[in-house]
């Protein structure tokens, strides 16, 4: 309804009191005129004035790389809340209908038709790993080598590798973590590297319900000090040092569940731009500041269960890297605004809101304000243009 409308609509009613108000030989009351109203483009809040807006779009970081509705578009900060939106206990009535009918409630894709999203659903959901065991039982042939390492190839043009570790405890109340074991696998799921670890301090509790572990598991173990080096030489992929730090190189991507946690009882440390965490990744997040299990992650975006009894590092490292590979194959449209790599890795770019005066921006419409808004994290989906783009520059003729 246009603003004429909306005025032509309010002195019609104002009229209408006003001959009500002359028959009965009551004072009229005045009508208040509905005053502008201004909705952000992405998620839809409403504002009574413009520099209200504005600052709605300055400190909320929306972009094409937040999750969004199939069906009114609106754009949400995490998975969690676009799940809310159409199947919450107060969901949007449209919105929820569509999706009930042609809907995934894995990826939360919308389909033309209920035949194309049951067809899609068949291929959404994944089926859980072949557990480690079986692998290690398959190389090691009839013989029992429960406490030896492995040692798989990697293919040089791998990307990304995900990673897991299974802590014992330690110290008098059993509080401290031990990476007792640890898994990487590659982006195409092969097991490349499982050793069990020498624990650096006395372990007071296997936590065997948990890691399935016993002290004859680590009475062969590899110590830490190998342990690391083969791990670097994995993620490092024949790069220096200095190299990976900078810009990366032919490092590889690490991909896990709290890598924070895994790197820092192996003793390790690698570039932040080059870490893949599902457990600090916003759209996969509780809230800004809660994370999800991977447990709860894999069931709801993977479609499978795992961690019901003893926990696999094999398995949980090719959850991790699914869900990484489903966050990177999302297709979201190109921003307009070129951004320097390194600093949209570091997240240290300086807001485009910034670089506008406040006359430009109180000129702008909703639209053209969520055109310069950015997000506050590096979109995973950026990492399969930036592969796409080195296969073009290395094979110009080759197709993706």
């Amino acid at each position: 309804m246009s603003d004429f409308q909306v005025g032509f609509l309010a002195a019609e009613k104002a009229d209408e009191s006003s001959h009500l108000s002359m028959e009965s030989g009551v004072e009229p009351e005045p009508v208040k005129t509905p005053s502008k109203r201004h909705r952000c483009a992405a998620c839809f809040k409403q504002y009574k004035r413009k520099d209200h807006l504005i600052w709605h779009m300055k400190t909320s970081y929306h972009s094409v790389h937040q999750p969004k509705c199939g069906v009114c578009e609106k754009h949400c900060k995490s998975f969690e809340s676009l799940r809310e939106h159409l199947t919450g206990p107060l969901p949007k009535g449209n919105c929820s209908k569509m999706f009930a009918e042609k809907g995934c409630d894995l990826c939360m894709k919308i389909f033309d038709s209920s035949d194309a999203a049951s067809t899609h659903k068949e291929a959404c959901r994944l089926p859980p790993p072949v557990p480690i065991a079986t692998i290690l039982s398959d190389s090691a042939g009839s013989q029992n080598k429960m406490s030896s390492s492995f040692n798989g190839c990697i293919a040089a043009d791998s990307k990304a590798v995900a990673m897991d570790c299974e802590m014992v405890g330690g110290g008098s109340d059993e509080s401290v973590d031990i990476c007792a074991r640890v898994c990487l696998v590659d982006d195409a799921e092969n097991l490349v590297f499982h050793a069990y670890v020498q624990p650096a301090s006395p372990v007071t509790n296997y936590r065997h319900e948990v890691t399935g572990l016993t002290a004859e598991h680590l009475q062969d173990a590899m110590p830490l000090e190998e342990v690391q080096a083969k791990i670097k030489e994995i993620l490092y992929n024949g790069e220096i040092l200095g190299r990976v730090r900078m810009n990366s190189g032919k490092a590889r991507l690490l991909v896990g569940h709290d890598l924070e946690h895994d790197l820092e009882s192996l003793g390790l440390s690698y570039p932040d731009h080059l870490l893949r965490d599902t457990a600090k990744y916003p759209p996969l997040m509780k809230t800004n500041l809660v994370s999800h299990s991977l447990k709860y992650l894999t069931q709801t975006y993977l479609g499978y269960t795992i961690q019901a009894g003893i926990h696999d590092p094999f398995e949980d490292a090719i959850s991790a890297m699914r869900l990484y590979k489903r966050m990177c194959a999302q297709v979201h449209q190109l921003e307009g605004l070129a951004i320097n790599d390194t600093n949209y890795h570091t997240q240290s770019f300086i807001s485009v809101f910034e670089l506008k005066r406040q006359r430009e921006l109180d000129k702008m419409s909703p639209d053209e304000l969520f055109e310069l808004s950015r997000p506050n994290y590096r979109c995973w989906c950026l990492d399969s243009r930036t592969s796409i783009q080195e296969q073009s520059n290395t094979n110009p003729w080759g197709s993706w």
